[in-house]
Protein backbone atom coordinates (compact mmCIF):
# COMPACT_ATOMS: atom_id res chain seq x y z
CA UNK A 1 0.00 0.00 0.00
CA UNK A 2 2.86 2.39 0.80
CA UNK A 3 4.44 1.66 -2.55
CA UNK A 4 1.20 2.52 -4.33
CA UNK A 5 1.12 5.91 -2.63
CA UNK A 6 4.71 6.56 -3.70
CA UNK A 7 6.09 6.84 -0.16
CA UNK A 8 8.36 3.78 -0.44
CA UNK A 9 9.89 2.67 -3.77
CA UNK A 10 8.45 -0.55 -5.13
CA UNK A 11 11.88 -2.10 -5.64
CA UNK A 12 12.62 -1.72 -1.92
CA UNK A 13 9.33 -3.33 -0.97
CA UNK A 14 9.99 -6.34 -3.21
CA UNK A 15 13.48 -6.68 -1.76
CA UNK A 16 12.19 -6.63 1.77
CA UNK A 17 9.54 -9.20 0.95
CA UNK A 18 12.19 -11.50 -0.48
CA UNK A 19 14.33 -11.07 2.62
CA UNK A 20 11.44 -11.92 4.91
CA UNK A 21 10.95 -15.31 3.28
CA UNK A 22 12.52 -18.03 5.48
CA UNK A 23 15.33 -20.08 4.05
CA UNK A 24 13.48 -23.39 4.18
CA UNK A 25 10.71 -21.87 2.00
CA UNK A 26 13.06 -20.31 -0.53
CA UNK A 27 15.26 -23.36 -0.91
CA UNK A 28 12.53 -25.96 -1.13
CA UNK A 29 13.66 -29.42 -2.09
CA UNK A 30 12.86 -30.53 -5.60
CA UNK A 31 9.83 -32.76 -5.71
CA UNK A 32 9.94 -36.28 -7.05
CA UNK A 33 9.44 -36.65 -10.78
CA UNK A 34 5.82 -37.27 -11.73
CA UNK A 35 5.16 -40.68 -13.22
CA UNK A 36 4.08 -40.99 -16.83
CA UNK A 37 2.81 -44.53 -16.19
CA UNK A 38 1.90 -45.76 -12.72
CA UNK A 39 3.08 -48.98 -11.17
CA UNK A 40 -0.39 -50.44 -11.78
CA UNK A 41 -0.24 -49.49 -15.47
CA UNK A 42 -2.52 -46.43 -15.30
CA UNK A 43 -1.37 -43.52 -17.46
CA UNK A 44 -0.88 -40.35 -15.43
CA UNK A 45 -2.14 -37.96 -18.10
CA UNK A 46 -4.95 -35.43 -17.68
CA UNK A 47 -6.69 -34.22 -20.85
CA UNK A 48 -7.85 -30.63 -20.52
CA UNK A 49 -9.50 -27.97 -22.69
CA UNK A 50 -10.97 -30.44 -25.18
CA UNK A 51 -13.19 -28.27 -27.34
CA UNK A 52 -14.60 -30.90 -29.71
CA UNK A 53 -16.60 -32.85 -27.15
CA UNK A 54 -18.97 -34.07 -29.86
CA UNK A 55 -16.37 -36.55 -31.10
CA UNK A 56 -17.10 -38.75 -28.08
CA UNK A 57 -20.76 -39.00 -29.09
CA UNK A 58 -19.79 -40.28 -32.54
CA UNK A 59 -18.55 -43.44 -30.82
CA UNK A 60 -21.25 -43.94 -28.21
CA UNK A 61 -20.49 -47.59 -27.51
CA UNK A 62 -16.82 -46.97 -26.64
CA UNK A 63 -17.83 -43.98 -24.54
CA UNK A 64 -20.26 -46.13 -22.55
CA UNK A 65 -17.64 -48.84 -22.04
CA UNK A 66 -15.06 -46.30 -20.84
CA UNK A 67 -17.43 -44.84 -18.23
CA UNK A 68 -17.18 -45.84 -14.59
CA UNK A 69 -19.53 -48.47 -13.24
CA UNK A 70 -21.85 -46.07 -11.33
CA UNK A 71 -22.35 -43.97 -14.47
CA UNK A 72 -22.89 -47.05 -16.63
CA UNK A 73 -25.51 -48.48 -14.27
CA UNK A 74 -27.23 -45.10 -14.08
CA UNK A 75 -27.43 -44.87 -17.87
CA UNK A 76 -28.58 -48.51 -18.02
CA UNK A 77 -31.46 -47.81 -15.61
CA UNK A 78 -32.45 -44.46 -17.11
CA UNK A 79 -32.50 -45.81 -20.68
CA UNK A 80 -35.14 -48.40 -19.79
CA UNK A 81 -37.09 -46.10 -17.50
CA UNK A 82 -37.22 -43.28 -20.05
CA UNK A 83 -38.28 -45.62 -22.84
CA UNK A 84 -41.07 -47.06 -20.67
CA UNK A 85 -42.27 -43.57 -19.74
CA UNK A 86 -42.10 -42.34 -23.33
CA UNK A 87 -44.11 -45.21 -24.78
CA UNK A 88 -46.42 -45.14 -21.77
CA UNK A 89 -47.25 -41.57 -22.73
CA UNK A 90 -47.80 -42.66 -26.35
CA UNK A 91 -50.20 -45.44 -25.30
CA UNK A 92 -52.07 -43.00 -23.06
CA UNK A 93 -52.42 -40.51 -25.91
CA UNK A 94 -53.72 -43.23 -28.24
CA UNK A 95 -56.29 -44.27 -25.66
CA UNK A 96 -57.25 -40.67 -25.01
CA UNK A 97 -57.63 -39.85 -28.72
CA UNK A 98 -59.73 -42.94 -29.35
CA UNK A 99 -61.96 -42.32 -26.34
CA UNK A 100 -60.86 -45.36 -24.34
CA UNK A 101 -60.49 -43.23 -21.21
CA UNK A 102 -64.11 -42.06 -21.21
CA UNK A 103 -65.97 -43.24 -18.15
CA UNK A 104 -68.88 -44.60 -20.14
CA UNK A 105 -66.74 -46.64 -22.51
CA UNK A 106 -64.68 -48.12 -19.67
CA UNK A 107 -67.81 -49.92 -18.49
CA UNK A 108 -68.20 -51.83 -21.74
CA UNK A 109 -67.52 -55.52 -21.99
CA UNK A 110 -64.30 -57.07 -23.34
CA UNK A 111 -63.90 -57.16 -27.14
CA UNK A 112 -64.21 -60.93 -27.26
CA UNK A 113 -67.63 -60.86 -25.66
CA UNK A 114 -68.82 -57.59 -27.11
CA UNK A 115 -72.05 -57.50 -29.10
CA UNK A 116 -72.11 -56.16 -32.65
CA UNK A 117 -71.84 -52.37 -32.58
CA UNK A 118 -70.32 -52.23 -29.09
CA UNK A 119 -67.34 -49.98 -28.39
CA UNK A 120 -63.95 -51.63 -29.04
CA UNK A 121 -60.91 -49.87 -27.48
CA UNK A 122 -57.44 -49.74 -29.05
CA UNK A 123 -55.93 -51.34 -25.95
CA UNK A 124 -58.07 -53.13 -23.42
CA UNK A 125 -58.03 -52.22 -19.71
CA UNK A 126 -56.35 -48.80 -20.21
CA UNK A 127 -57.98 -46.55 -17.60
CA UNK A 128 -55.22 -44.06 -16.68
CA UNK A 129 -51.61 -43.16 -17.28
CA UNK A 130 -50.57 -45.75 -14.69
CA UNK A 131 -52.23 -48.57 -16.62
CA UNK A 132 -50.69 -47.24 -19.86
CA UNK A 133 -47.25 -47.23 -18.19
CA UNK A 134 -47.72 -50.82 -17.01
CA UNK A 135 -48.77 -51.86 -20.50
CA UNK A 136 -45.63 -50.19 -21.91
CA UNK A 137 -43.47 -52.30 -19.57
CA UNK A 138 -45.34 -55.48 -20.54
CA UNK A 139 -44.83 -54.78 -24.25
CA UNK A 140 -41.12 -53.91 -24.10
CA UNK A 141 -40.12 -56.63 -21.64
CA UNK A 142 -42.55 -59.16 -23.21
CA UNK A 143 -44.03 -60.07 -19.85
CA UNK A 144 -47.61 -60.48 -21.11
CA UNK A 145 -49.77 -60.85 -18.00
CA UNK A 146 -52.87 -61.13 -20.21
CA UNK A 147 -54.94 -58.32 -18.68
CA UNK A 148 -54.13 -55.79 -21.41
CA UNK A 149 -53.75 -56.34 -25.14
CA UNK A 150 -53.83 -54.49 -28.45
CA UNK A 151 -56.91 -54.93 -30.59
CA UNK A 152 -57.27 -54.61 -34.35
CA UNK A 153 -59.36 -51.47 -33.93
CA UNK A 154 -56.47 -48.97 -34.28
CA UNK A 155 -53.70 -49.19 -36.87
CA UNK A 156 -51.68 -46.60 -34.92
CA UNK A 157 -51.60 -48.88 -31.88
CA UNK A 158 -50.27 -51.76 -33.97
CA UNK A 159 -47.56 -49.50 -35.42
CA UNK A 160 -46.52 -48.27 -31.96
CA UNK A 161 -46.38 -51.89 -30.76
CA UNK A 162 -43.92 -52.75 -33.55
CA UNK A 163 -41.78 -49.66 -32.93
CA UNK A 164 -41.56 -50.25 -29.19
CA UNK A 165 -40.47 -53.85 -29.69
CA UNK A 166 -37.69 -52.77 -32.05
CA UNK A 167 -36.55 -49.99 -29.70
CA UNK A 168 -36.54 -52.40 -26.77
CA UNK A 169 -34.37 -54.89 -28.67
CA UNK A 170 -31.88 -52.16 -29.62
CA UNK A 171 -31.61 -50.92 -26.02
CA UNK A 172 -31.14 -54.48 -24.75
CA UNK A 173 -28.42 -55.18 -27.30
CA UNK A 174 -26.48 -51.97 -26.53
CA UNK A 175 -26.75 -52.15 -22.75
CA UNK A 176 -26.03 -55.87 -22.43
CA UNK A 177 -23.15 -55.60 -24.89
CA UNK A 178 -21.74 -52.67 -22.94
CA UNK A 179 -21.90 -54.54 -19.63
CA UNK A 180 -20.36 -57.65 -21.21
CA UNK A 181 -17.45 -55.62 -22.60
CA UNK A 182 -16.87 -53.92 -19.26
CA UNK A 183 -16.75 -57.22 -17.40
CA UNK A 184 -14.42 -58.81 -19.96
CA UNK A 185 -12.05 -55.92 -20.55
CA UNK A 186 -8.45 -56.76 -21.32
CA UNK A 187 -7.02 -55.05 -18.25
CA UNK A 188 -8.84 -57.57 -16.03
CA UNK A 189 -6.51 -60.31 -17.28
CA UNK A 190 -3.56 -57.98 -16.76
CA UNK A 191 -4.18 -58.04 -13.00
CA UNK A 192 -2.47 -61.45 -12.84
CA UNK A 193 0.54 -60.34 -14.92
CA UNK A 194 3.08 -59.10 -12.41
CA UNK A 195 6.36 -57.22 -12.61
CA UNK A 196 9.11 -56.92 -10.05
CA UNK A 197 8.81 -53.86 -7.83
CA UNK A 198 12.39 -52.83 -8.59
CA UNK A 199 14.62 -53.19 -11.60
CA UNK A 200 18.33 -53.92 -11.26
CA UNK A 201 21.54 -53.12 -13.09
CA UNK A 202 24.37 -55.62 -12.83
CA UNK A 203 26.98 -57.41 -14.89
CA UNK A 204 25.94 -60.22 -17.20
CA UNK A 205 28.48 -61.78 -19.55
CA UNK A 206 30.88 -58.94 -18.75
CA UNK A 207 28.44 -56.16 -19.71
CA UNK A 208 26.17 -53.93 -17.68
CA UNK A 209 22.55 -54.96 -18.12
CA UNK A 210 19.24 -53.50 -17.06
CA UNK A 211 17.07 -56.35 -15.77
CA UNK A 212 13.53 -56.87 -14.50
CA UNK A 213 11.38 -59.88 -13.73
CA UNK A 214 7.93 -60.60 -15.17
CA UNK A 215 5.55 -63.43 -14.34
CA UNK A 216 2.03 -64.76 -14.86
CA UNK A 217 0.01 -66.04 -11.91
CA UNK A 218 -2.52 -67.97 -13.98
CA UNK A 219 -2.07 -71.39 -15.55
CA UNK A 220 -3.75 -70.27 -18.77
CA UNK A 221 -1.08 -68.87 -21.03
CA UNK A 222 -0.66 -65.58 -22.83
CA UNK A 223 -0.29 -66.46 -26.50
CA UNK A 224 2.17 -64.52 -28.68
CA UNK A 225 3.35 -62.53 -25.68
CA UNK A 226 5.68 -59.67 -26.57
CA UNK A 227 7.43 -57.22 -24.29
CA UNK A 228 8.99 -53.87 -25.05
CA UNK A 229 10.54 -51.04 -23.07
CA UNK A 230 10.83 -47.30 -23.52
CA UNK A 231 12.74 -44.56 -21.78
CA UNK A 232 10.72 -41.42 -21.12
CA UNK A 233 12.74 -38.32 -20.32
CA UNK A 234 12.97 -34.64 -21.10
CA UNK A 235 15.27 -33.89 -24.02
CA UNK A 236 16.25 -30.90 -26.11
CA UNK A 237 17.18 -30.90 -29.79
CA UNK A 238 20.12 -29.10 -31.38
CA UNK A 239 17.69 -26.41 -32.56
CA UNK A 240 16.56 -25.72 -29.00
CA UNK A 241 13.24 -27.58 -29.18
CA UNK A 242 12.34 -29.04 -25.78
CA UNK A 243 10.50 -32.38 -25.79
CA UNK A 244 9.10 -32.88 -22.27
CA UNK A 245 8.20 -36.56 -22.77
CA UNK A 246 10.53 -38.01 -25.35
CA UNK A 247 9.94 -41.75 -25.80
CA UNK A 248 13.01 -43.77 -26.77
CA UNK A 249 12.76 -47.49 -27.55
CA UNK A 250 15.07 -49.92 -25.77
CA UNK A 251 16.36 -53.03 -27.48
CA UNK A 252 15.98 -56.09 -25.27
CA UNK A 253 17.36 -59.55 -24.88
CA UNK A 254 15.49 -62.42 -23.28
CA UNK A 255 15.98 -66.17 -22.92
CA UNK A 256 13.78 -66.93 -25.93
CA UNK A 257 15.16 -64.33 -28.31
CA UNK A 258 13.60 -61.25 -29.86
CA UNK A 259 10.67 -59.52 -28.21
CA UNK A 260 8.50 -62.65 -28.00
CA UNK A 261 8.51 -64.53 -24.70
CA UNK A 262 7.19 -67.90 -23.56
CA UNK A 263 5.67 -66.86 -20.26
CA UNK A 264 5.12 -70.21 -18.57
CA UNK A 265 7.33 -69.38 -15.61
CA UNK A 266 8.75 -66.02 -14.44
CA UNK A 267 11.41 -64.66 -16.75
CA UNK A 268 14.18 -62.12 -16.27
CA UNK A 269 14.10 -59.67 -19.17
CA UNK A 270 17.32 -57.78 -19.65
CA UNK A 271 18.68 -55.02 -21.83
CA UNK A 272 22.39 -54.82 -22.62
CA UNK A 273 23.60 -51.28 -21.99
CA UNK A 274 25.79 -50.51 -24.98
CA UNK A 275 26.61 -47.42 -27.03
CA UNK A 276 23.16 -47.49 -28.65
CA UNK A 277 21.36 -47.58 -25.31
CA UNK A 278 19.81 -44.46 -23.74
CA UNK A 279 21.26 -45.73 -20.42
CA UNK A 280 24.83 -45.58 -21.72
CA UNK A 281 25.81 -42.71 -19.40
CA UNK A 282 23.86 -43.82 -16.32
CA UNK A 283 25.83 -44.49 -13.14
CA UNK A 284 24.85 -45.09 -9.50
CA UNK A 285 25.00 -41.36 -8.77
CA UNK A 286 22.13 -40.81 -11.22
CA UNK A 287 19.74 -43.23 -9.53
CA UNK A 288 17.92 -40.82 -7.22
CA UNK A 289 14.41 -39.40 -7.16
CA UNK A 290 15.55 -36.09 -8.67
CA UNK A 291 16.75 -37.72 -11.89
CA UNK A 292 14.52 -37.12 -14.92
CA UNK A 293 14.31 -40.76 -15.97
CA UNK A 294 11.48 -43.26 -16.30
CA UNK A 295 11.53 -46.67 -17.95
CA UNK A 296 8.18 -48.01 -19.16
CA UNK A 297 7.63 -51.75 -19.64
CA UNK A 298 4.73 -52.96 -21.81
CA UNK A 299 3.66 -56.61 -22.03
CA UNK A 300 1.13 -57.56 -24.72
CA UNK A 301 -0.44 -60.85 -25.70
CA UNK A 302 -3.61 -62.76 -26.48
CA UNK A 303 -5.53 -64.41 -23.65
CA UNK A 304 -5.69 -68.14 -24.32
CA UNK A 305 -9.20 -68.66 -22.91
CA UNK A 306 -11.01 -65.65 -24.43
CA UNK A 307 -8.90 -64.63 -27.43
CA UNK A 308 -8.88 -61.00 -26.28
CA UNK A 309 -5.68 -59.00 -26.62
CA UNK A 310 -4.47 -57.79 -23.24
CA UNK A 311 -1.76 -55.36 -22.17
CA UNK A 312 0.03 -54.96 -18.85
CA UNK A 313 2.17 -51.92 -18.08
CA UNK A 314 4.45 -50.68 -15.35
CA UNK A 315 7.28 -48.19 -14.97
CA UNK A 316 10.48 -47.69 -13.03
CA UNK A 317 11.74 -44.34 -11.85
CA UNK A 318 15.44 -43.72 -11.27
CA UNK A 319 15.25 -44.43 -7.51
CA UNK A 320 13.48 -47.75 -8.23
CA UNK A 321 16.50 -49.12 -10.11
CA UNK A 322 18.94 -50.97 -7.86
CA UNK A 323 22.59 -50.86 -8.88
CA UNK A 324 24.79 -53.87 -8.28
CA UNK A 325 22.05 -56.39 -7.52
CA UNK A 326 20.44 -59.32 -9.28
CA UNK A 327 17.32 -61.39 -8.77
CA UNK A 328 17.44 -64.56 -6.73
CA UNK A 329 16.38 -67.84 -8.40
CA UNK A 330 12.77 -68.82 -7.69
CA UNK A 331 12.33 -71.86 -9.96
CA UNK A 332 13.29 -75.26 -8.56
CA UNK A 333 12.70 -78.86 -9.58
CA UNK A 334 10.61 -80.81 -7.10
CA UNK A 335 9.02 -84.22 -7.50
CA UNK A 336 9.60 -84.38 -11.22
CA UNK A 337 8.19 -80.93 -12.06
CA UNK A 338 9.20 -77.30 -11.75
CA UNK A 339 7.81 -75.20 -8.91
CA UNK A 340 7.87 -71.40 -8.62
CA UNK A 341 8.23 -69.67 -5.25
CA UNK A 342 6.48 -66.33 -5.73
CA UNK A 343 7.39 -65.20 -2.21
CA UNK A 344 10.88 -64.44 -3.59
CA UNK A 345 9.64 -62.90 -6.84
CA UNK A 346 11.12 -59.45 -6.17
CA UNK A 347 14.02 -60.46 -3.90
CA UNK A 348 17.48 -59.36 -4.97
CA UNK A 349 21.03 -60.03 -3.80
CA UNK A 350 24.09 -57.80 -4.04
CA UNK A 351 26.75 -58.75 -6.56
CA UNK A 352 30.08 -57.12 -7.46
CA UNK A 353 29.38 -54.40 -10.02
CA UNK A 354 31.60 -51.48 -11.11
CA UNK A 355 30.30 -48.07 -10.01
CA UNK A 356 30.78 -46.47 -13.41
CA UNK A 357 28.85 -45.92 -16.57
CA UNK A 358 28.75 -48.38 -19.44
CA UNK A 359 30.73 -45.87 -21.48
CA UNK A 360 33.55 -45.78 -18.93
CA UNK A 361 33.48 -49.56 -18.64
CA UNK A 362 33.84 -49.95 -22.40
CA UNK A 363 36.61 -47.38 -22.70
CA UNK A 364 38.61 -48.69 -19.73
CA UNK A 365 38.79 -52.48 -19.79
CA UNK A 366 41.06 -52.51 -16.75
CA UNK A 367 38.05 -51.84 -14.49
CA UNK A 368 36.91 -55.42 -14.94
CA UNK A 369 40.32 -56.75 -13.81
CA UNK A 370 39.87 -55.16 -10.39
CA UNK A 371 36.38 -56.54 -9.92
CA UNK A 372 36.05 -59.54 -7.57
CA UNK A 373 33.93 -62.02 -9.46
CA UNK A 374 31.15 -63.73 -7.58
CA UNK A 375 31.54 -67.49 -7.22
CA UNK A 376 29.65 -69.54 -9.71
CA UNK A 377 26.87 -71.69 -8.45
CA UNK A 378 27.64 -75.36 -8.40
CA UNK A 379 25.18 -78.21 -8.56
CA UNK A 380 25.72 -80.73 -5.84
CA UNK A 381 24.79 -84.29 -6.57
CA UNK A 382 23.73 -86.34 -3.65
CA UNK A 383 25.54 -89.68 -3.56
CA UNK A 384 23.21 -92.45 -2.47
CA UNK A 385 24.53 -95.86 -1.57
CA UNK A 386 22.05 -98.61 -2.32
CA UNK A 387 22.18 -101.76 -0.30
CA UNK A 388 21.99 -104.86 -2.48
CA UNK A 389 18.89 -106.88 -2.01
CA UNK A 390 20.65 -110.15 -2.88
CA UNK A 391 24.15 -111.59 -3.11
CA UNK A 392 25.75 -113.85 -5.65
CA UNK A 393 27.81 -116.68 -4.30
CA UNK A 394 29.44 -119.69 -5.83
CA UNK A 395 27.57 -122.94 -5.60
CA UNK A 396 29.29 -125.50 -3.41
CA UNK A 397 30.79 -128.32 -5.32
Amino acid sequence: MLSRKGIIPEEYVLTRLAEDVPDHARYRARERRARFVGKNGACNVAHKNIREQGRFLQDVFTTLVDLKWPHTLLIFTMSFLCSWLLFGMVWWLIAFAHGDLDHSTRLQRDPGEAAPGAFVPCVTSIHSFTSAFLFSIEVQVTIGFGGRMVTEECAAAILVLIVQNIVGLVINAIMLGCIFMKTSQAHRRAETLIFSKHAVIALREGKLCFMLRVGDLRKSMIISATIRMQVVKKTASLEGEVVPLNQIDIQMENPVGGNSIFLVSPLIIYHVIDKNSPLYDISPVNLHHHEDLEIIVILEGVVETTGITTQARTSYLADEILWGQRFVPIVAEEDGRYSVDYSKFGNTVKVPTPSCTARQLEEDKSIMDTMPLSPKGTIRKRSVKLKPKFTISDEPS
